[in-house]
């Protein structure tokens, strides 16, 4: 089912958080609620965990706003500590370290547009110096007030509502905010494996020609002709001024891979990466696509799947997601 947004919002739905002491839940900000949701039931399962490590651009940005405003209604006195506990961009690794005991590696990288994948790279990098370690990777962001009003101001967001439906129909300026969290189990395990992380790299510019050669480079590198992509997923968003980058991406793959839309269902937010890794592991365990995620459709067996994302066409990401051998 394909949700409306409203007032140009696609705000996550929450659902009953199990497992977080209502005396917590009634303390935390949305980000905190839905990272900290996503994360207890894979911890919950994990027979160890090393550390921690989550991609956020804003944090708890909604309680960063509260107290703020405190400091001015109260006149900087007897403020409530808790919306400035509950602020800071790391929040959310932390109370996941504190709620579940860890005392691992814990890490919060905020990179806006690029946040989840410095948390996958750090997490790759972990990986590679400790083999036998497991780790929460995760990306979480949500629309606070703030941020909303900040961005539409700077013409983020389409000037009249639209409906998702219609998201890539419609070339304009804009597209619609959003938010979520997505979660992962990551190590060099093999045998419980839904997805390997082949290969991830990004670039930070607004060249389309540096962009081109990037990608031209990263399939060179990490794709042959006997392992081509199977299919490509795009962070199209209904704005036309990145719709070059993504128009490259897949001429650049040619006609061969299938090729698929998903921020229809998400919005556009900073760490929306980290869902499309999510979506590219559902494809790969169910070995289908949902008919309003399709673009382009060539391939029926999904093995090597390409995700392209672009942060308001200055910082884009690679991530090749292969089935585990």
């Amino acid at each position: 089912m394909l949700y409306e947004p409203v007032d140009k919002k696609l705000c996550a739905i929450e659902p009953v958080y199990e497992g977080i002491p209502p005396g917590s839940l009634r303390r935390m900000g949305k980000a905190i609620r839905m990272g900290v949701g996503a994360a207890l039931p894979l911890i919950k399962n994990a027979a160890s965990l090393n550390g921690i490590i989550i991609g956020t651009a804003n944090g708890g940005m909604e309680d960063c706003i509260k107290f703020l405003n405190q400091i001015v209604q109260y006149e900087e006195d007897m403020l409530a500590p808790g919306s400035f506990v509950q602020s800071t961009s790391n929040v959310i690794a932390a109370q996941l370290g504190l709620m579940t005991a860890n005392k691992g590696y814990n890490i919060t990288h905020a990179h806006l547009g690029l946040s989840f994948e410095n948390a996958a790279i750090d997490a790759a990098m972990q990986l590679k110096e400790h083999p036998g370690h497991s780790f929460l990777l995760g990306g979480v962001d949500e629309i606070s007030s703030f941020n909303y009003n900040i961005e539409n101001l700077a013409g983020s967001y389409k000037d009249s509502d639209i409906s998702n439906k219609q998201l890539y129909e419609k070339e304009s300026p804009g597209s619609i905010a959003g938010e979520g969290a997505a979660m992962f189990l990551v190590s060099n395990n093999k045998g419980s494996a839904i997805a390997k992380v082949t290969a991830i790299s990004t670039i930070h510019s607004k060249d389309l020609a540096a962009v081109r050669q990037q990608l031209k480079f990263f399939l060179e590198k990490n794709t042959t002709g006997d392992e081509p992509i199977d299919l490509l997923l795009t962070g199209e968003n209904g704005d036309s001024r990145t719709l070059p980058y993504y128009a490259k991406s897949e001429e650049l793959v040619g006609d061969s891979p299938s090729i698929a839309r998903f921020k229809h269902m998400t919005g556009e937010y900073p760490t929306v990466s980290a869902m499309a890794l999510w979506l590219a592991c559902q494809v790969l365990q169910t070995q289908q696509v949902p008919q309003h995620m399709i673009k382009r459709a060539s391939q029926t067996k999904y093995k090597n799947i390409l995700i392209y994302n672009n942060y308001k066409g200055l910082q884009h990401s690679f991530i090749l997601v292969t089935a585990p051998i």
